[in-house]
């Protein structure tokens, strides 16, 4: 264990006398300049995302006509929007029948996001701005033949070629019409005009140069319940995912101002027949069908910087899980001749350690752990965010053929809400402990007769809605789960939650469970069971070390191990992403055509038929809309997600290592075993720099994001510069500490020179375990001009760093700052405060032995 050299310690001790008589002016400029950034009470409440409801008899003209007359439709944003999820519901529908390899299936929905409006019919949609067509399903594409005795509709007939007999029918394709220009129209893709095919070969209007099966975020079913109702995640697309839709596209207005281009959210109900077939086989885009749609009109955020050309540039390094926020501040952070400040996600103990190292400048660094290299730790720790891990899952049902709960059998295809997980559970997803986590055709005999995915294990179903008994849900996306490449506090945080678990870490020990399930000999800790020598755990990876693999032949397929079986993603935002869209990342057949030659992935599973389990976060949950896991708590108690769970998370932190400065979430220690409403993997997120760096032009940037992120940039909503939908606002206690260290940033320390004394002065008593560090007056700093003055003239220099905090822990409801009438008294008693807390400075932020 490292200590710091005696003489460091003792000539920071001496220095530190000084730091007490500079401090309280110190605070008294910290706190006064960063109080009123607090957001307000108000604030904290949640965010107006725009939600809306749109019922068939108010839209639809002719909705007594319709499938399902009484039909109501719920989007949970409308405003605000970027490339994320939403969540569509609905009431008054029919019991729905899924997709057959004949029909598309009986009372269900549609969903497509499409840009322009109809010339004909200002104010709703036109159906040839639509993205849909691609999934390839019945009643699904833009092309159908109708029956011969079918009366084509007038909407239709530009759009058709009539047929001469049955034996050559009528052939009907609607055109897409991108939103992108070409000499000035707009591109077209189509295969039928003026009632005539196209010069050339027939185009194909379904996969074609703006979507695609792989791209296009079309739902082509979305079943209802027998009561009628329904809910489906649909993934809404900007110009950057879909060019054809251009929606967020930035449009220039007057007065400097810019909005996004608008687009439409439909939705056509789909009864038993329609478009002159007795079943559900033609495209929905048919007029007999479009004239049902229900529509919702989305705003978008303009894509696009906003940034003035020419801004300086800051880099901001480690932690993805702050760039969803970072993304939305930048806009403000960069107003009126700010700063751009470029994420570059890495791992974060490289990005503290290149920080803590710095003498002339560093990125600033994004960190959950603190520093834990050789050298002391010199920096400064500024809060600016609570995120959390979360397990994300896109299940449908689909019961086993022999079951004979009607119940089940009547969710055929409709997703799953709620999952809970244990520790041991997560532990086999990560040790490729199932048997569908290895490649085919392979040999798995290592594995025994473990499961073959969580869906069938007895561990999982015992503490799971007994719904899950009656499936047959035999997806490799629920093997195991996306997990990320590359090092993060993500990865070290999760081995660590299960590692704290008795049952977990004995199963990871080669112990088999209650039902007989094992853990995979290449995972285990234990070196008498593995192979290749006990796996090290907690580490900031995710191991695939089960070396199976199919072996490769000769003039044909190429080799596959675990890694090109389930490949990682690139971060959490991904995991997330294609979670939504069901796409377990699973390695199909070998394209010997490709080049070069490989594996192709298998196409993402449509809504109905989705089984995938992805390892992401609470800005991307929230993000993609979509369904997170119940964790079981070192309380024992089963919690899910939400801005309350993160925060009664963060009141039951405690300082886990020497630097009092940052907290985490200790699953062994007591606050975390009485907090039985807490989110277990939530993390908080620290702005780390250090302060002896010559760059004050850098400090004073990185202290202007530190008061920006900890203060207005914690209030939730959807617009720019505010707190994206999936982090919870950081407590009081936190803004406060962040601000001090911003001040603290932004004046710079530096060292001192002066000499050692003979003996220490008694420290003052050591600060409470489990509270909350950042309360008023926990800083010590001088201004880097004051301190040189003091150089100057022979005097001890200060040299202090942010303290612990000085206030008892913080409750589960933590009150506001309370505005400017707080300021003052709370600035001035910080200043007392710290000059009886100086003696404690230099020790603080040191790791001691």
């Amino acid at each position: 264990m490292r200590l710091s050299a005696p003489h460091h310690r003792l000539r920071r001790v001496l220095a530190s006398v000084v730091a007490g008589v500079v401090v309280s002016g110190v605070v008294f400029a910290a706190m006064s300049g960063g109080a009123l950034a607090a957001p307000s009470a108000s604030a904290a409440d949640g965010a107006d995302l725009g939600a809306a409801t749109v019922s068939a008899a108010s839209y639809d003209p002719d909705a007594a006509n319709a499938p399902f007359p009484d039909l109501e439709v719920s989007v949970s944003q409308t405003r605000g929007l970027g490339a994320q999820g939403i969540e569509v519901s609905w009431k008054n529908a029919a019991r729905s029948t899924p997709p057959s390899q004949q029909t598309g299936g009986e009372n269900f929905l549609q969903i497509m996001q499409c840009w322009g409006d109809d010339p004909d019919d200002p104010g709703r949609p036109d159906r040839t701005t639509c993205q849909y067509g691609a999934s390839g399903t019945f009643g699904g594409g833009r092309v159908g033949s109708p029956d011969w005795e079918y009366s084509i509709p007038k909407q239709d007939l530009p759009y058709t070629v009539l047929g001469k007999g049955v034996s050559e029918p009528s052939e009907t394709a609607i055109p897409f019409r991108s939103s992108t220009l070409r000499n000035g129209e707009h591109e077209m893709v189509q295969r039928i005009a003026d009632g005539k095919y196209v010069d050339g070969d027939r185009v194909d209007v379904n996969q074609n140069p703006f979507f695609s099966q792989y791209t296009s975020n079309e739902v082509s079913w979305a079943g209802s319940g027998s009561n009628g109702t329904g809910s489906a995640k649909f993934e809404v697309q900007t110009a950057v995912q879909s060019r054809g839709l251009g929606c967020g596209r930035r449009i220039e207005a007057t007065g400097g101002t810019a909005r996004g281009q608008s687009c439409w959210l439909v939705i056509i109900p789909r009864g038993t027949h329609d478009n002159g077939s007795p079943s559900i086989t033609q495209p929905g885009l048919f007029w007999d069908s479009w004239k049902h749609h229900v529509a919702v009109r989305l705003d978008f955020r303009p894509l696009g910087s906003s940034c003035a050309i020419g801004a300086a540039e800051r880099q901001v390094v480690g932690s993805e899980l702050l760039a969803s926020a970072i993304s939305s501040w930048q806009p403000s952070l960069c107003a009126n001749g700010g700063d751009i400040y470029n994420m570059i996600t890495s791992n974060e103990a490289d990005a503290v350690a290149a920080a803590n190292a710095a003498t002339t400048s560093a990125p600033l660094a994004l960190t959950s752990r603190p520093y834990a290299g050789e050298s002391a730790d010199d920096l400064i720790y500024a809060p600016v965010g609570l995120s959390a891990i979360t397990i994300a899952f896109a299940i449908d049902r689909f019961p086993n053929p022999g079951s004979t709960d009607e119940v089940a059998r009547s969710r055929a295809g409709l997703p799953f809400t709620s999952m809970k997980l244990t520790p041991r559970l997560i532990a086999k997803l990560l040790t490729s402990s199932y048997i569908d986590a290895l490649p085919t055709e392979t040999d798995r005999r290592h594995l025994g007769s473990n499961p073959r995915n969580l869906l069938f294990d007895p561990d999982f179903l015992a503490i799971n809605d007994a719904e899950w008994k009656e499936q047959a849900i035999a997806g490799v996306g629920v093997s195991d789960m996306l997990v990320t490449q590359g090092r993060s506090d993500v990865a070290h945080t999760l081995w660590s939650y299960v590692l704290a678990d008795p049952e977990a870490r004995a199963f990871l020990d080669g112990e088999a469970d209650p039902w007989g399930t094992r853990v995979n000999k290449y995972s285990s800790t234990n070196p008498q069971v593995n192979p290749n020598g006990a796996l090290s755990l907690p580490t900031d990876t995710f191991p695939k070390a089960d070396p199976t693999k199919r072996e490769a032949v000769k003039g044909g397929a190429g080799e596959l191990n675990v890694i090109g079986w389930r490949p990682f993603t690139n971060d959490l935002d991904t995991s997330g992403y294609l979670t939504l869209r069901g796409d377990a990342q699973v390695a199909g057949s070998w394209d010997p055509l490709a080049n070069p030659p490989r594996y192709v992935k298998t196409p993402r599973s449509l809504q109905g038929t989705q089984a995938v389990i992805g390892l992401t976060d609470s800005a991307a949950s929230e993000k993609y809309q979509i369904v997170s896991a119940e964790l079981k708590n070192p309380a024992g108690a089963f919690v899910g997600l939400s801005n309350d769970a993160m925060s009664a998370a963060a009141a039951a932190m405690t300082s886990t290592t020497a630097q009092t400065q940052t907290v985490g979430f200790d699953f062994t220690s007591d606050a975390a075993r009485s907090a039985t409403a807490a989110y277990p993997l939530t993390l908080p997120i620290y702005a780390a720099t250090n302060p002896y760096m010559t760059d004050a032009k850098a400090r004073t940037s990185y202290a202007a994001f530190i008061r920006y992120a900890a203060g207005y940039g914690q209030q939730p909503g959807v617009d720019l510069g505010q707190l994206p939908v999936g982090y919870a606002p950081i407590s009081d206690a936190w803004h406060q500490q962040a601000v001090v260290a911003a001040n603290v940033i932004q004046s710079g320390l530096i060292r001192s020179t002066a000499p050692s004394p003979t003996k220490a002065p008694a420290a003052a008593a050591p600060l409470a375990s489990g509270t909350m560090p950042g309360a008023s007056g926990s800083v010590a700093a001088a201004p880097a001009a004051a301190a040189a003055g003091s150089a100057a003239s022979g005097d001890p220099v200060a040299s202090g760093a942010v303290a612990g905090a000085l206030a008892g822990a913080q409750t589960p409801v933590d009150p506001g700052v309370g505005g400017l009438p707080a300021v003052l008294p709370a600035s001035l008693l910080a200043g007392v405060l710290a000059a009886g807390v100086v003696f404690l400075i230099p020790r603080l932020p040191r790791r001691l032995g």
